[in-house]
């Protein structure tokens, strides 16, 4: 593989104030992702399956000029999602030189069930999981066909026969159906569509600063309007729920969790659907299928697009607590770990043929784009709901589905896979 020459200085050893490392003095043992594929953000599956067929644990520099330890093996990611030496909780050791965290480290926001670590994970995730129910989630089926109806009512009106499907459909569905569960009103949800695409994909570091300082004042006041006005939402249940010990979450853990709900629960769905589309239309023989039967290959599309190119390629960053190993490579304490479920759900050795997208692939659905273990994405249901829906509808309403020019840019950076706009016809 290619690599920048060594400088006489160890730049990952001699930067100590977290700042990127000088691309013209990449040590030997760090693998530049950009190296194994010219376009990372448009193609990171070449770059993993190089490293994966070396070993399944890499020291790397990623397109955001950090370097990280890559987990990219499917049993590696699966034993790294469970480790109790990787830490969720950024407020630990994460001052690694080469690596900057993240501007929303010290915000409020930040105490949810994805930034945190057992026992206190185990606490949130309980109460949580007494509001979120499995119940609630399918009884939101019949609105989430509703929805999906009045999206594609809009985008078919006056014998429309063009539309850009990330702007008319996949981005608004999900924003109104995360809105609803929190009741979040509707005058408020442009605002909110805006926020979340800024602290996931922000467009520049200005523009994310600004969405997070006022994201968290707006889930703060509403959160104090659930407390006097609750109404049947998720959120105002979460306000008001408490335990058998009678533990309640707090004001932070509240903003936080809603903060996590919000963006896990909109850019994420977005990303599914588009991928999924954009699956389709690069292989024609799988859409014929679903054309042919949407209500029976729905929710095999869903699963076989996790799993080929789900909407999140990497995790958010764990660190180290001490040293460990990883599929047998040693890890120094204080690493920033990155698992790529992307690489994993790749991994022939789980996988049979993983290039080879299939709607009726017997096994996509253990892919690993919802995570593993205590972290398992507690939202995964009701994505899968939306996603089975919205997919069966749209090509259901528009049988002749085609891509009508060029999608737009690649979302940047390692975290949401996905392009800005699919221009479609039908």
């Amino acid at each position: 593989m290619a690599k920048t020459e060594k400088s006489a200085a160890d730049p990952a050893a001699s930067d100590k104030t977290g700042s990127p490392v000088d691309p013209e003095g990449i040590p030997e043992d760090i693998e530049v992702l950009a190296s194994l594929s010219p376009d990372f953000v448009a193609d990171p599956y070449t770059a993993f399956r190089r490293l994966r067929e070396r070993g399944p644990v890499h020291r790397v520099l990623g397109p955001d000029r950090g370097v990280v330890w890559l987990v990219v093996g499917y049993e590696a990611a699966r034993e790294a999602f469970v480790s109790p030496r990787l830490s969720r909780d950024w407020h630990r050791e994460y001052r690694q030189p080469g690596w900057t965290p993240p501007y929303a480290l010290n915000m409020l926001g930040n105490a949810n069930m994805l930034m945190s670590d057992p026992p206190h994970h185990t606490r949130l995730r309980k109460l949580v999981a007494q509001e979120f129910t499995a119940r609630r989630v399918e009884g939101m089926r019949r609105r989430v066909q509703e929805i999906t109806d009045e999206l594609l009512d809009g985008m078919t009106k006056d014998g429309a026969r063009s539309a850009d499907l990330i702007e008319a459909f996949a981005s608004p569905l999900p924003m109104i159906v995360i809105s609803e569960l929190l009741g979040v009103p509707d005058l408020d949800r442009a605002a909110f569509h805006a926020w979340s695409n800024e602290t996931l994909a922000p467009t520049s570091p200005e523009a994310e600063r600004e969405a997070y300082e006022q994201i968290m004042p707006y889930l703060a006041g509403l959160i104090a309007d659930k407390r006097e006005n609750p109404g049947e939402d998720l959120l105002s249940a979460l306000v008001h729920t408490a335990d058998e010990g009678g533990d309640r979450l707090t004001g932070d853990e509240l903003v936080s969790l809603a903060f996590l709900l919000l963006v896990a629960g909109h850019e994420t769905t977005v990303n599914l659907l588009g991928n999924a589309v954009r699956a389709l239309f690069a292989h024609p023989g799988q859409l014929a299928a679903v054309r042919a039967d949407p209500a029976g290959l729905a929710a095999g599309l869903v699963e076989e697009t996790l799993r080929y190119d789900g909407p999140v390629v990497t995790t958010t960053p764990r660190i180290a607590l001490e040293e460990t190993e990883i599929a047998g490579v040693r890890v120094p304490r204080g690493a920033i770990v990155l698992i790529a479920m992307a690489a994993a759900d790749h991994d022939p050795e789980r996988f049979p043929d993983p290039e080879h997208f299939d709607v009726r692939r017997g096994d996509a659905r253990s892919n690993v784009s919802f995570g593993h273990g205590v972290h398992f994405c507690l939202g995964a249901p009701l994505a899968r709901l939306e996603g089975e829906v919205a997919l069966r509808t749209l090509l259901e309403r528009c049988p002749e589905l085609a891509e009508d020019g060029e999608p737009g840019e690649w979302l940047p950076g390692m975290l949401i896979r996905g392009r800005r706009t699919l221009p479609v016809r039908w």
